[in-house]
């Protein structure tokens, strides 16, 4: 009886053994996931070909058992460690298959297109600019501003008839977002000494219908010159000369009385685009002249706020879109293309 467990101990650990060697092999074999796992649970799943040879174990000597099973978990965890260290190696292989895949070569030029300023940025910038050339500061606003800078430091007093128009949008503190440029005024007069020579670039905002010559948010340039013995003529060079370089070529203008309260006299310049193309005759109703700005000496009361003797001093102000200057320039004919984000129209300045 001896002989036969004997017997019966070696065929078990002999049959272990070309397990062992078949599994090694297989799993060297292997190339995906899925086979790996398929390999595990025929080698040391609950019905694994190693729980089938254990079977016979039980008709083994207690020291054949011993043997025999001291071998199957010495087998058990060899195959675990080879599984293991196949999974390990799967999962590298496939790492360096991505990363050849979708490997970048920084060599190659790029094919991405330069992004570049906003039309309305470059102008601005070429303003400022021009009206830095000739001398003039620039000063930017607050975009959110108090009731005295925007209406009563040039002269729109509580209940004057000019704020229907600009009594816009307010916050809870009683701030409005400013209606024009002109909220920086008395702030640049108050800690300036003449001559004064600035210019306040920036955005606005009105409680206004929207078409193809108004928009709700545009960008204003206000100007301010002050000095003794300024007249009204010196406004009207200035503005002249400045058209003329804004557009690079002679500009003619033309001045019309208007009323505003913060300049006396004041009125309206147009400036003459008859050579400018078809669209704008149209929007000129044929005359050639398009009305392009604001403007006036400014009041002796608005003076008198910014702490400056009008008996001493005058000065003109002045204030236009930026918008409806670029337009004419580019024969652009509705100004919701600027910022109604069509890249295709933004691409082309």
């Amino acid at each position: 009886m001896a002989n036969k467990s004997s017997t019966d101990t070696d065929e078990l650990l002999s049959k272990l053994d070309d397990l062992f060697t078949k599994a090694k092999a297989n799993i060297k074999s292997i190339s995906s996931k899925e086979e790996l796992e398929l390999e595990r649970i025929r080698y040391t799943g609950r019905k694994s070909e190693l729980t089938s040879i254990l079977r016979g174990i039980k008709d083994l000597s207690p020291e054949g058992k011993q043997a025999v099973g001291s071998r199957a978990n010495e087998i058990r965890i060899q195959v675990d460690q080879l599984i293991d260290q196949k999974r390990d190696q799967l999962i590298q292989e496939n790492i360096e298959k991505l990363s050849n895949a979708e490997k970048i070569d920084v060599t190659v030029p790029s094919q991405l297109k330069n992004g570049h300023q906003h039309i309305i940025s470059q102008m601005q910038a070429k303003i400022e600019d021009i009206f830095q050339r000739m001398g003039f500061q620039v000063v930017y606003p607050y975009e959110i501003d108090t009731d005295y800078n925007n209406f009563q430091a040039v002269n729109i007093p509580e209940g004057h008839p000019a704020r229907d128009s600009w009594d816009t949008f307010w916050t809870e503190d009683d701030h409005i977002a400013v209606t024009h440029t002109s909220s920086m005024q008395n702030r640049v007069l108050k800690s300036s000494e003449p001559p004064i020579r600035v210019i306040v670039p920036g955005r606005t905002f009105r409680h206004e219908a929207t078409d193809a010559r108004h928009e709700h948010t545009f960008t204003q340039v206000e100007g301010v010159y002050v000095d003794k013995g300024i007249t009204f003529a010196d406004m009207l060079g200035t503005l002249k000369a400045f058209f003329s370089e804004f557009f690079e070529k002679d500009i003619q203008i033309k001045f019309s009385p208007d009323f505003f309260p913060f300049v006396e006299p004041g009125g309206m310049i147009s400036i003459d685009v008859s050579d400018f193309g078809d669209t704008f005759k149209e929007v000129t109703k044929g005359t050639g002249w398009l009305e392009i700005l604001g403007c006036g000496m400014i009041h002796p009361k608005v003076l008198e706020m910014g702490g400056i003797d009008p008996n001493v001093y005058s000065g003109f102000a002045w204030g236009f879109g930026l918008e409806r200057l670029v337009m004419p320039k580019f024969g652009i004919e509705d100004v919701r293309h600027f910022y109604k984000g069509d890249l295709a129209f933004i691409r082309q300045f």
